[in-house]
């Protein structure tokens, strides 16, 4: 599908090929940049958008700070331009399906396939909460995955910049998207790495599940039910989720942000760990097969510190230590000579006393 009309420029350098992706905020399009002669993405903000000073000063903010963020998880930033009245950002392109196309496609996945792919997820979203940024906006349509298996997660710059307009103050509108967002969020809350967290979770949930944990037929409804009803559990759709990793999900969808793991690296943690215990299982899970059609997930290097998940180790008996023998008894000289010289003492008194006693007694 080519662009309508002549085929634009954007400031005599992106050359926009034909629309890939687009949504309430922008339009994504291949594009080839002509001065370096390779295949980018360009995401263009939508025109309606362009009339707020404030929200594009801080739009252009956090693409600034997105194009700092250089992981092998996340998508690359290489631009961010102005053409006229158009703003737009120039990121690496990416051959491959989203993370929503592949789940309806093959899913449910296996365990050990939802775990590996989350496992990098928490990687990307956790190296931007260490650079202060929170993602805001995180669901599978964001999360591209390549042909040999890695997720590349997207659109940090436009999700944070328009839940940064007002921060800490409760709003009529919910950024995000409603079937991934979490409580605080639903209720016009400022985001925190803990709603990523929470986001993170209903994308492993969908993953494991094959569904999402709530479905309405209503946006407001569906806030209600991230704001009050609790997630349904997973064995209902999938008799095979090992206890711990319900366990584990069920934490992560709690309603108040302080009973979740507080960022992604601690999730990606947990989640290593527990596939470090394998849940009593043999070999490594990224050996496992994955659905038909679903590459092998490579999973991002991640510091596989064990966490409170981890099982503990089994007590050791304690070897046996003979008993010490009694030590021998005999006299104690030092206490028998005082006690004596003692004696002496008190006996050495007894004239006195009697020589008072004859003086002052009539």
């Amino acid at each position: 599908m080519a662009v309508a009309g002549e085929t634009p420029l954007l400031n005599k350098r992106y050359k926009l090929l034909r629309p890939i992706g687009q949504g309430g905020m922008a339009v994504v399009y291949k594009a080839q940049d002509l001065s370096l002669g390779r295949i980018v993405a360009v995401k263009v903000l939508r025109e309606n958008l362009t009339g707020d000073a404030e929200f594009l000063a801080r739009f252009q903010q956090e693409a600034r700070a997105a194009a700092n963020l250089a992981h092998p998880n996340i998508v690359t930033v290489h631009d961010f331009g102005r053409d006229g009245g158009r703003y737009y950002i120039v990121m690496e392109h990416i051959e491959g399906k989203d993370l929503k196309a592949f789940i309806k496609e093959h899913g449910p996945f296996t365990v050990d396939q939802a775990v590996d792919l989350a496992v990098q997820i928490c990687a990307g979203v956790g190296y931007a909460h260490r650079a202060g940024l929170v993602h805001c906006d995180i669901k599978p349509q964001n999360m591209l995955v390549t042909a040999d298996g890695r997720i590349k997660i997207t659109d940090f710059g436009i999700a944070r910049a328009l839940a940064s307009i007002r921060p800490g103050e409760v709003t009529d509108v919910v950024w995000g998207s409603p079937q991934y967002y979490s409580p605080e969020q639903a209720a016009g809350e400022h985001p925190t790495p803990a709603s990523d967290v929470y986001s993170i979770g209903i994308v492993l949930f969908e993953m494991l599940a094959g569904r999402l944990p709530f479905v309405a037929s209503s946006q407001q409804q569906l806030a209600m039910m991230h704001l009050r009803e609790d997630p349904p559990r997973l064995t209902l759709f999938n008799p095979n989720i090992p206890d711990t990793l319900e366990l584990i999900v069920h934490k992560v969808l709690a309603k108040e942000p302080a009973a979740r793991y507080r960022t992604a690296d601690q999730l990606g943690r947990i989640l290593i760990s527990y596939r470090q215990e394998g849940d009593g299982r043999t070999g490594p899970l990224s050996a496992a097969t994955p659905p038909a059609g679903v590459p092998a997930a490579r999973v991002a290097p991640v510091a596989p510190t064990l966490p409170a998940l981890t099982r503990p180790a089994a007590p050791q008996p304690e070897a046996h230590q003979p008993e010490p023998a009694p030590a021998e008894e005999g006299l104690d000289w030092v206490a028998l000579v005082l006690g004596f010289t003692a004696f002496l003492a008190v006996a050495g008194l007894i004239p006195l006393w009697v020589w008072v006693y004859q003086v002052w007694v009539p």
